[in-house]
C-alpha cells in the first residue's frame, strides 16, 4: 500500500511541462503589451491635449498682441517715396510696416517701429513675427531692438489684406497690398492657416484715423490694385 501511495504523490508533484510554461510566458507577454499600449496611448493623448491647449493660448497671446498694437498704429512718418513725400504705412501681402507705442514699461522708450512679417521657418513652415525698432529723434535709420519676437509658427500658408475708402468716402475692396503710404489702411486683415487641428480664426482689426502727424489731408483718392 505504501508503494503505491508514494507513486501516486510523485505523480502529482511532477509540476508544469516545458510546453505549459511557455504559453503562460506567452500570455504574460500579450498581456503586458496590452498594457504598455494602453498607457502609451494614454500618454501621447495628454502630450497632444497639452499641446493643443500650449497652441490656443499662443494663438490667442498672439491675436490679443496683434489688436493692441495695430489699433494703436499711428500716422507717423517712417519713410519718404521717390517725391520725398512722408510714408507713414507700408502693407504687402506678406509684411506690414507702421508706428505704435508698446504697452507697459515698454512704452518709455516712445513709439517704435513694428514690421510684422510673415518669413520661412524651414521644416517649420512659415513663422509670424513681430520686430521693433527705435526711431532715432533726428532721423536717420531705425535701431532695431533685440531679436524679431515668435508670435506663431507652423504656418502653412497666409496673407495681410487692407480695406479703406476712397475719394467718394465708399469702402475700397480688400486689398493685397497698401498703395497710398500717406494714410493708414482703415482695416486690416490676418489670415493665416495653420499645421495641425487648431485654426488659426481671420483677424480683422480697425486701425484709427490719425491724421495730424504726417500733413495728411482726408479723402485722398487711393490707387487701387486688386487682390490676386
Amino acid at each position: 500500500m505504501s508503494g503505491h501511495g508514494g507513486s501516486a504523490t510523485r505523480a502529482g508533484a511532477r509540476g508544469f511541462t516545458l510546453l505549459e510554461v511557455l504559453a503562460a510566458l506567452a500570455l504574460l507577454g500579450l498581456l503586458m503589451l496590452g498594457v504598455y499600449a494602453g498607457v502609451h496611448i494614454a500618454t501621447r493623448s495628454v502630450h497632444a491635449g497639452h499641446a493643443r491647449i500650449e497652441r490656443l493660448d499662443r494663438m490667442r497671446a498672439a491675436q490679443q498682441l496683434l489688436r493692441r498694437e495695430l489699433a494703436q498704429a499711428m500716422a507717423q512718418t517712417i519713410s519718404h517715396d521717390d517725391q520725398g513725400v512722408p510714408q507713414v504705412f507700408d502693407g504687402t501681402a506678406a509684411q506690414v510696416r507702421y508706428v505704435a507705442p508698446l504697452p507697459g514699461y515698454l512704452g518709455a522708450l516712445g513709439p517704435q517701429l513694428q514690421t510684422l512679417r510673415l518669413v520661412d521657418g524651414g521644416a517649420n513652415g512659415l513663422r509670424l513675427e513681430l520686430a521693433l525698432a527705435l526711431l532715432p529723434p533726428a532721423g536717420g535709420q531705425p535701431q532695431p531692438v533685440g531679436e524679431p519676437q515668435l508670435l506663431i509658427d507652423h504656418v502653412r500658408s497666409g496673407r495681410f489684406s487692407y480695406r479703406g475708402v476712397d475719394a467718394r468716402g465708399r469702402a475700397t475692396p480688400w486689398l493685397a497690398r497698401w498703395t497710398d503710404g500717406r494714410t493708414l489702411p482703415r482695416l486690416l486683415r490676418v489670415e493665416l492657416q495653420l499645421e495641425g487641428p487648431v485654426p488659426w480664426p481671420t483677424l480683422e482689426v480697425p486701425l484709427r484715423v490719425d491724421t495730424g502727424s504726417a500733413g495728411i489731408v482726408p479723402g485722398l483718392p487711393m490707387r487701387r490694385m486688386d487682390t490676386p
